[in-house]
């Protein structure tokens, strides 16, 4: 194996093709990290966090802010010293979500 092997290619010497690449991934990452995220406030304790449904079992959240000092559920957690096996989200939050889907405020893409 070369030693310059790159596992993908940089198109160093091809100017026009590398700028489209570049493109493509601001592209790309506005689709998978923002496009689609709904605004959506914890009925429990009004935290807010940005929420996407890709699936009926696949939900995406982003914080709006630490969710340690936002979140009951989370600052106890925090207290604890939380970390491996710390759940993604608390059940108040995902309830929130769940009544979001029924009402029609989060879409789950068919």
């Amino acid at each position: 194996m070369a030693a310059n092997w790159a596992k993908a290619p940089d198109f160093a010497d091809q100017p026009d093709r590398r700028a489209e690449v570049r493109a493509q991934t601001v592209v790309d990452k506005q689709r998978y990290l923002e496009d689609g995220l709904t605004p959506l406030q914890c009925q429990s304790c009004g935290s807010e966090v940005l929420v996407r449904k890709s699936s009926s079992r696949q939900t995406s959240v982003q914080w709006t802010a630490d969710p340690a000092t936002h979140c009951p559920v989370f600052a106890e957690l925090s207290t604890h010293g939380g970390g491996l096996g710390r759940p993604d989200s608390c059940p108040q939050l995902a309830r929130t979500i769940a009544w979001a889907v029924e009402e029609g405020v989060l879409e789950i893409p068919e």
